[in-house]
């Protein structure tokens, strides 16, 4: 095993030029030649770099690569690696082909401007054999610069590039380590990776949706996104500009109740004055807090969800921001749009607890100004008190604080209960009364009475036990994905349950 010094960024740099089967270029575009800067000083650089260049002048990147619509952008990275891959083979393929694995590097960066007003970031990818003579492999990512002084980016960049490259070629055949020392060397925070993507024969077994949910847990971003068929999604390039409703939820499974939600909303959404013609983005979000639940990550259980909810045809967005304020502020570095959070009663008085904002000096009256400061609703779905009880009684524990109006509303009453007539804690109910006057709080209109006593955890539990009726109280799409894929611990009722069926059916399932 190599020691730390051995992982210091010249000694990544010299590994590599030392390393004589690797040979190929560096082409850099924007923020000039940080990465390849490394490997010149760190010596013995013949061995590695057949070219290296920096077209900064967008006539000459366009005379180089041709013409695209936006010259920091996944289109334009790819065109680097087509035509810089082409150029390696065709020059020198019979010259060294059979000992030499070919590679190209490549970024197309935006760093800080003089101005200091533009949007830091860059996609940076790398083309690569593994061995003479076979097809290549590509490995593509987004960055985003933290550092405010565009000397710190450029450091920073040239650090993560040396990182990006030595990982490809080293930890080929781990994809956590690759994801976790892009890291090394780095001040923490000065790069964010946003979007990751491993395609090509070496990664023919990788799922990029897994991939991407290691850049949450080794803390590069707080936020990853899939589209509706599973594939890795940049936020910046979806949600620029876009008004956004999104609803957080478990989704184990994504149930008809949730959907419900969602398209209420939706419905409210469109008509919001504020929206006037923008385009609109639907999520539904998962946070890293609910992964967690049980203390690990079970990534089979996290593709069952992205795989039901993207049965549904929409965008699923992973985030580490247990605050919404937080999310708000994500969200605000793509678009001043209107943003809409779909939720019901329960996470409403989960809003509301103060426990969440100890950490804050003004605590829920700071919270409450960053997350309303800017063109943002809570959409409130309804519920139904006796459904509510029985949720209370069957996971205690989580049982908000507020008290529900339950004085007011004997379980022996059929009650709803809604934004308007939701009781909080009696020193908030001012704070609730003029969120609710002011049209940030917003009662959902209609909704289906009739799937708003399913909850997601009895659907799991009968999922898990073979009992039947379950299908039912989700979409006939993910009824179906669940049984062919046995999602969640599906057991056929004709199957007898097995010992360890019986008790993991008997341990407390999360959500």
């Amino acid at each position: 095993m190599e020691s730390t010094e051995l992982l210091t960024t010249n000694r990544k740099a010299l590994r590599v030029n030392l390393d004589e089967p690797k040979y190929g270029t560096f082409a850099e575009i924007g923020a000039g030649q940080e990465v390849v800067r490394w490997f010149f000083q760190a010596g013995a650089a013949a061995g590695t770099i057949a070219k290296s260049l920096s077209a900064y002048d967008m006539k000459f990147s366009d005379a180089f690569y041709g013409k695209a619509a936006r010259y920091v952008s996944r289109e334009r990275l790819f065109l680097m690696l087509n035509r810089e891959y082409e150029l390696l083979m065709e020059r020198l393929d019979s010259y060294r082909g059979d000992r030499t694995e070919f590679f190209v590097f490549a970024d197309t960066v935006a760093a800080r401007s003089f101005k200091g007003t533009n949007e830091c970031h860059g996609w940076m990818g790398m083309r690569f054999q593994a061995k003479p003579k076979t097809q290549p492999s590509d490995i593509i990512l987004h960055v985003r610069m933290m550092d405010k002084e565009n000397v710190l980016q450029q450091q920073a960049l040239g650090i993560f590039g040396v990182n990006f490259v030595y990982g490809a070629f080293y930890y080929i055949d781990d994809q956590t380590e690759f994801i976790r020392s892009l890291a090394d060397n780095l001040t923490p925070g000065s790069i964010e990776v946003d979007m990751i993507n491993f395609s090509g024969p070496l990664f023919s077994e990788v799922d990029n949706r897994i991939m991407s949910l290691k850049l949450v847990e080794s803390e590069l971003t707080k936020a990853v996104m899939f589209g509706p068929k599973g594939e890795v999604l940049q936020p910046s390039e979806i949600l620029y500009k876009k008004a956004i409703l999104v609803e957080r939820g478990s989704f184990r499974p994504v149930t008809l109740v949730n959907e419900d939600m969602l398209q209420c909303a939706l419905t409210q959404f469109l008509a919001e004055p504020e929206r006037q013609d923008a385009d609109v983005v639907v999520l539904m979000e998962i946070t890293m807090h609910n992964l967690l639940a049980t203390g690990a990550i079970d990534y089979q259980d996290f593709l069952a969800r992205i795989d039901t909810l993207s049965a549904l045809g929409v965008n699923v967005f992973i985030s580490n921001y247990l605050e919404f304020y937080r999310l708000m502020a994500y969200f605000r570095r793509y678009t001043k749009q209107i943003v809409g959070i779909v939720m019901g009663i329960n996470n409403l008085l989960e809003v509301f607890n103060e426990k969440y904002y100890q950490t804050l000096d003004g605590g829920i009256l700071e919270s409450f100004g960053r997350l309303f400061s800017n063109l943002v609703k809570l959409y409130i779905y309804p519920m139904h008190i006796q459904a509510y009880d029985r949720y209370c009684m069957q996971n205690p524990s989580e049982s908000p604080t507020a008290a529900l109006g339950k004085a007011e509303h004997p379980l022996a009453v059929d009650v709803w209960i809604n934004a308007i007539n939701l009781q909080v804690e009696l020193h908030l109910r001012n704070l609730y009364a003029h969120l609710l006057e002011s049209g940030y709080l917003v009662p959902i209109k209609g909704g289906n009475r009739a799937v708003m006593n399913i909850f997601s955890r009895d659907v799991l539990a009968r999922i898990q036990r073979g009992e039947g009726g379950w299908e039912k109280m989700v979409s006939e799409n993910v009824a179906l994905l669940i049984k062919e894929k046995k999602f969640f611990g599906f057991r056929d009722p004709s199957t007898p349950p097995s010992e360890g069926d019986v008790a993991k059916t008997a341990a407390p399932a999360t959500s």
